[in-house]
């Protein structure tokens, strides 16, 4: 061990140069001023996430009406849906006539090809002051408290979406129409509802030679960036036989071209009017 001692010490060892530690001046520089931009966009949001959040705050001025629906989706255990629907029948019913409330019962379905054992109910409220008068007005009231207590053994979830209806096409106000409902529900890509507007505010003059649409919404609370419309048909043969001549217009087979670029994922679903519902 003594003798390999004085090698060890004899070696040279490289030596590293300061040089290749230092940091220039003006590399600093050039740093600093990009901290304060990334404290920014972790505090507030990059500048793009907030120029598209002012495009979609502006689009939904733009297209939307006034009023706010509340599109209501209940998951319904299959043992309990008989159950579940003389519940809801006779609550909905009596909601809808409390005027003090002013929200308006638009429609009430079950889904029969899609989502089974699943129940679509629409609510139409004056705006959102409108809204929050009517639910925080409903929630003080012991028949409320106790209706929401008897259905949730019965369903194993729930989903709320708050949409407005798009300015060209209003909601249908109370029919007995007979038939099928059909919701079809689209998952546009952030940033395309106006354009996804505008081809179909031009295609639905096509469509509705055949068929003349329910409704139509889009998302504004809840899953965003979602639209949804509604058709009726008499049956489903004769969805088909509609569907195809729609497809013969131009128009309207240009339009589907350009809107299905703008979705992500869509849906459909073919409803049963319950037999309180204003559509049905």
């Amino acid at each position: 061990m003594a003798s390999y001692l004085p090698k060890l010490f004899n070696r040279s060892f490289p030596i590293v140069s300061t040089a290749r530690r230092s940091i220039s001046i003006s590399a600093v520089l050039a740093v600093e001023p990009k901290v304060p931009k990334l404290l920014n966009s972790l505090l507030h949001g990059s500048e793009e996430a907030r120029k598209q959040n002012e495009a979609y705050q502006s689009h939904s001025t733009t297209v939307g009406s006034k009023t706010i629906s509340e599109v209501q989706k209940h998951r319904v255990h299959p043992q309990h849906v008989d159950q579940y629907k003389e519940i809801i029948g006779a609550y909905f019913e009596k909601l809808s006539s409390q005027n003090d409330l002013n929200m308006t019962l638009k429609g009430s379905f079950e889904v029969l090809v899609g989502e089974l054992d699943t129940f679509v109910h629409i609510w139409e409220f004056d705006g959102y002051k409108g809204y929050d008068y009517a639910t925080s007005k409903m929630r003080e009231r012991p028949e409320h408290q106790e209706f929401t207590k008897s259905i949730r053994s019965l369903v194993h979830s729930r989903n709320s979406q708050l949409c407005r209806e798009f300015a060209f096409w209003p909601c249908s106000g109370p029919k007995v129409n007979g038939g099928i409902y059909e919701m079809r529900s689209y998952q546009l890509k952030p940033g395309t509802l106006l354009e996804w507007e505008t081809e179909w505010r031009r295609g639905l003059e096509a469509r509705r030679k055949f068929v003349e649409p329910i409704g139509a919404w889009f998302a504004q609370v809840g899953r965003l960036h979602q639209v949804h419309h509604m058709w009726q048909y008499p049956s489903l043969q004769a969805r088909l036989e509609l569907r195809e001549k729609a497809w013969q217009v131009d128009t309207w087979s240009n339009t589907v071209s350009n809107t299905v670029k703008l979705c992500d994922s869509m849906d459909a679903n073919v409803l049963l009017p319950n037999s309180f519902s204003p559509l049905r």
